[in-house]
């Protein structure tokens, strides 16, 4: 029999399981212990695995990021948990200069099994300082792995990954999701790391979208099957590493790329897809790489802005449209 399960309790679950699995995982954070954490994702695992696996922190990301670099050095696996994504910048330094360094700089000698968890992404009028989508940040930094899972299940696989993972992983929680529910095996198990998902299959045009913007993208991909226009749907899931071969793929069957992100577009990931495709399919493309993201701005709090500001199924349906309609079409 199925089993359903919301986005924010898929990510509890692979939490708890990896916890009893291994001893050596623990939790860290501000308000994740009896609060259970701001969104509520990690409710009840203090409860359960006491206060010395699941830690309440000072108001301090620098201070949270330091002390997972430090146990995961020491041979702990620790996850870390910044409220809100924004607030990476305040720790940047560990993350940049120590995290994803320490294994270079070591030559492979010290590993760094550190999970950071953040609230990413707008749509709750939180405004400009709790509503940003810096992925392309992380993605910049050799040494990092970036997650963004985009439902229920993935995010229980990718997280029960990324706690496995003997390198720095960053799992990017989109905020409008922690509702969203699906199906959820019970049973441990694992998203690997790198792996785009085809989540629909079509012929006419390819997009390539990540967190809530991969849901958007297969809503505006129905939307224009009712049209007779056949859209394949490719949600990457890792950012970085870039599972550039399967979208190559799906570029090579429809010949026209379109990609969406809710960042700005300037200097967004989307940018780097748009260059991969055009270094190992050029050939095959029929329009130039279409791009839907954010306009350069901060996020706005007014609910009206902010839903003009974020892509949308309309803008993502026009944007493919605009591809299927330049010539070779």
């Amino acid at each position: 029999m199925s089993r359903r399960l919301a986005y924010v309790q898929a990510f509890n679950e692979a939490v708890r399981q990896e916890m009893d699995n291994d001893p050596d995982v623990f939790c860290a954070g501000e308000d994740i212990g009896a609060f259970g954490g701001v969104f509520g994702t990690f409710t009840g695992l203090q409860k359960e695995f006491g206060v010395e696996r699941v830690v309440d922190t000072p108001i301090s990301e620098q201070a949270i990021i330091g002390l997972g670099v430090g146990a995961a050095v020491s041979g702990l696996r620790p996850i870390v948990d910044i409220m809100f994504m924004d607030f990476i910048c305040v720790a940047f330094d560990q993350i940049v200069n120590q995290a994803a360094k320490i294994k270079y700089m070591f030559g492979g000698a010290a590993t760094v099994p550190l999970t950071i968890t953040t609230g990413g992404g707008g749509g709750l009028s939180a405004a400009g300082q709790h509503s940003q989508s810096l992925e392309a940040l992380l993605c910049h930094i050799p040494g990092l792995k970036v997650v963004h899972p985009s439902n229920p299940y993935d995010m229980k696989g990718l997280m029960a990954a990324c706690i496995r993972e003997d390198n720095p992983t960053v799992m990017i929680k989109h905020k409008r999701l922690l509702g969203m529910k699906g199906e959820v095996p019970e049973d441990p198990y694992v998203v690997p790391l790198g792996t785009a998902n085809v989540v629909r299959e079509g012929t006419d045009a390819t997009v390539v979208a990540w967190g809530r913007m991969a849901n958007e993208a297969a809503d505006a991909a129905e939307q224009l099957h009712n049209d007779g226009i056949s859209v394949e749907v490719i949600d990457p899931r890792t950012l970085q590493p870039l599972d550039t071969e399967t979208i190559t793929e799906s570029a090579h069957k429809t010949n026209r790329v379109v990609v969406v992100h809710e960042a700005v577009r300037f200097g967004g990931l989307g940018a780097e897809v748009a260059a991969q495709v055009q270094e190992h399919a050029f050939d095959y493309l029929d329009a130039p790489v279409a791009r839907v993201a954010a306009p350069f701005s901060p996020v706005p709090f007014s609910p009206a802005l902010e839903r003009h500001y974020l892509p949308d199924v309309d803008r993502i349906s026009a944007a493919i449209r605009g591809a299927l309609e330049r010539p070779g079409a």
